[in-house]
């Protein structure tokens, strides 16, 4: 089962300075990124019935909105208050990039399974008990971890990957804005 934690999905949220162009395509950026990704959690938990076309959607969003245009929504002047974005994405710029890199090969890969989607969900999408959850931590990529292929990956294995890369990126370089 999937269970998604708050901060994995949440959007930045109206405090992060709408006025500023470019953190208002983020923040619209991330909504349609958090939406995605709970749409396809939903239809492994069964909490939304799944349909192909929905899936495919949904992860060519992921796939859209990941890589070199996530990496894109960051410059530098959008950093730091108001914005929820810390200015320490500059002083980290090769990690946060290589976070969004591997977000949108992920995202690739899933929405490369998602155009010949099945008209229900498969055993071969499904995770599976011996699948090791090597994506990522709270405290950013693991250096040892094993890369396996993206594209031999199950897609619940895939969006599993995403969540966890998305957490590590949130967990160093977001800050709440009160």
């Amino acid at each position: 089962m999937l269970v998604l934690a708050g901060p994995l999905i949440l959007a930045p949220s109206p405090a992060d300075g709408p006025g500023d162009p470019a953190v208002a395509a983020r923040q619209a950026s991330m909504k349609e990124m958090a939406a995605a990704v709970k749409a396809i959690a939903e239809m492994f938990d069964g909490r939304r019935a799944y349909a192909p076309e929905a899936f495919k959607v949904a992860a060519d969003t992921l796939s859209a909105r990941a890589g070199p245009a996530l990496i894109a929504e960051f410059p530098a002047r959008s950093l730091g208050a108001p914005s929820g974005a810390k200015p320490e994405i500059d002083q980290a710029r090769p990690e946060f990039e290589v976070l969004a890199s591997h977000i949108g090969r992920l995202a690739e890969a899933l929405a490369a399974k998602a155009e010949n989607a099945p008209p229900a969900i498969t055993r071969d999408m499904r995770m599976g008990a011996m699948l090791p959850m090597d994506g990522g931590s709270l405290l950013g990529k693991r250096p040892n971890a094993a890369e396996e292929n993206p594209t031999k990956m199950p897609a619940e294995h895939l969006l599993h990957l995403i969540l966890q890369d998305c957490s590590s990126c949130h967990s160093k370089f977001r800050q709440k804005v009160e």
